[in-house]
């Protein structure tokens, strides 16, 4: 891991902060690797499960053992081989915090998984209805609809750090996915089939950081002047993303779905408060959500601080637009602004291309002009 390069406190209560490039597993061999966690168990370390495995944890260690480690601030995250069920690719990942004297009390097994964004995630809890699972995602927020307030999932809160993106897609092309159906029940809390909201364990240290200090006092930093219109997505000063001397690194991947060879962009905004990652294939470019630099980090391997922006701004290149079976009260869902929805994806009905939504930002154009000089 390469040393930090930059890092600041403030007076004002903000959080420590560092920015890290280069992030990359522990070097050993898989046995090695399961050595050195038995070691931590051996030297007092817990591990608790949340899901069916809660009274027998180590069920979960004999069935996923651990093969790779990432290490990330005061976080050890322990990965185990990569596996698929019928709806995710994912993997098992021990989940550890050391404290002031560097020691690890408990590791918490999780389920990492990536989104059609393309980034990794950490799923909340799981909710099973009439035989299918719902991945969970995080805190919650309220969305106005014409018909009412919905709460929604905030997606964006289960997003692990782009420090770490790298790393994980990395350790997921190392021999094809294993299928699994029983590690999500195993890891995952669950919930009754209305739970959207993440339990206590992860929306705690979202509230205390919410109560000690918040990414531009709170308000969002970057919304539209006109709402549906791309063309007036507006930043707030000195968070928007510097695309001059903010570039951190770029990591190289691949999507089956997105047509082959996939670069990420990591990139500070201009205050260095906070970072995005832009997603260049060979078919669409988007950006996702900002994230803080802060190094705090939760059991879930996310990050407690939260930035606050709209989402239309960071749809990626397929979302969400689809109506329910006819048989059903008809509701169209769609999480594409109204009129941009293109063709199907042909990898899920269920998504639309939103690149005529995308391509109108202006961030998206001139990151387009400044980073990939005027291509993809």
């Amino acid at each position: 891991m390469a040393p930090p390069a930059r890092s600041s406190t403030s007076r004002r209560r903000r959080p420590a902060t560092a920015v890290v490039t280069g992030v990359r597993a522990v070097e050993g061999s898989p046995r090695a690797t399961r050595r050195r966690f038995e070691r931590l168990l051996e030297e007092g370390a817990e591990l608790r499960a949340a899901g069916s495995a809660r009274r027998r944890p180590r069920t979960v260690l004999e069935r996923f053992p651990p093969r790779e480690e990432l290490a990330l601030f005061d976080a050890s995250v322990f990965l185990s081989s990569f596996r698929h069920d019928e709806a995710i690719d994912f993997f098992v990942a021990y989940v550890g915090l050391r404290d002031e004297r560097g020691r690890v009390r408990r590791f918490h097994p999780r389920i990492f998984y990536k989104d059609v964004s393309l980034v990794w995630r950490a799923a909340s809890h799981v909710c099973f209805q009439d035989g299918d699972a719902w991945i969970g995602k995080g805190d919650v927020k309220w969305e106005r609809r014409a018909d009412g307030e919905y709460e929604v999932s905030a997606e964006e809160t289960t997003n692990l750090p782009y420090e770490l993106q790298a790393a994980l897609d990395l350790a997921s092309r190392r021999g094809g996915p294993r299928r699994d159906g029983e590690a999500v029940r195993m890891v995952l809390r669950a919930g009754p089939p209305d739970r959207v909201r993440a339990y206590a364990d992860f929306t705690g240290p979202r509230e205390r950081a919410r109560a000690a200090w918040r990414v531009n006092g709170g308000r969002p930093v970057a919304r539209f002047a006109r709402r549906h219109d791309p063309t007036s997505l507006r930043f707030a000063r000195g968070y928007e993303p510097d695309f001059r001397g903010g570039v951190l690194e770029v990591d190289l991947s691949g999507s089956r779905v997105y047509g082959g060879e996939v670069r990420k962009f990591r990139i500070a905004s201009t205050n260095d408060l906070v970072q995005y990652q832009f997603v260049s294939t060979p078919t669409h470019v988007w950006v996702n959500p900002p994230q803080t630099f802060t190094t705090e980090l939760t059991t879930y391997c996310t990050r407690p601080h939260e930035v606050l922006a709209d989402d239309d701004a960071f749809v990626p290149g397929y979302e969400y637009h689809f109506a329910d079976d006819p048989t059903d009260p008809f509701e169209h869902h769609s999480q594409i602004p109204p009129g941009y929805a293109g063709a199907p994806s042909p990898d899920d009905t269920h998504r639309a291309d939103a690149s005529a939504w995308i391509e109108e930002l202006p961030v998206i154009r001139e990151f387009r002009r400044a980073v990939l000089g005027g291509g993809r």
